[in-house]
């Protein structure tokens, strides 16, 4: 599935166009996944559904939904290029994953966020009004510790 989008830029699903050394270099340095090792990012491509932003043959954004196909999706890994930052390329790549035919009708879709809360909010997610009834075991920093 894709779509053309500002008339430069068309978003995909198709994961043998990632380019992955491209997206190594963006999510190794990103908050949550920092120093992350390509193999890793390479396994978490094959077992999720991926999207990625391209300005010609040139990869500008990537996003990776792990899911069920049935009841439950998580969002993640949602980045874009700070050079193609400010174009609305966020909003285009969060609204074609919203209409994949793989997320419809799912109970439940959920991301985590420290500061983009204004993007999602455009697509119905809001703060858990049940934080009491979520856990996680969560080390951002797992990836520099394997050194």
């Amino acid at each position: 599935m894709e779509k053309i989008f500002l008339e430069k830029y068309k978003i995909s699903d198709e994961k043998n166009l990632l380019q992955i050394d491209y997206v190594h270099s963006l999510l190794k340095e990103a908050y949550w996944s920092k120093g992350i090792p390509k193999k890793t990012l390479q396994v978490a491509i094959e077992g999720s559904l991926c999207f990625g932003v391209y300005a010609g043959d040139r990869q500008v954004a990537f996003a990776r939904v792990v899911t069920d196909n049935a009841t439950f999706a998580w969002i993640c890994d949602v980045i874009v290029d700070e050079k193609a930052r400010g174009q609305g390329i966020s909003i285009f790549l969060m609204q074609f994953i919203m209409e994949h035919p793989s997320l419809k009708d799912l109970r439940r879709i959920c991301l985590a966020t420290k500061d983009a809360h204004s993007l999602y909010e455009k697509f119905n997610f809001k703060v858990t009004e049940t934080p009491q009834n979520w856990m996680e075991i969560k080390d951002n920093d797992i990836y520099l510790k394997r050194t």
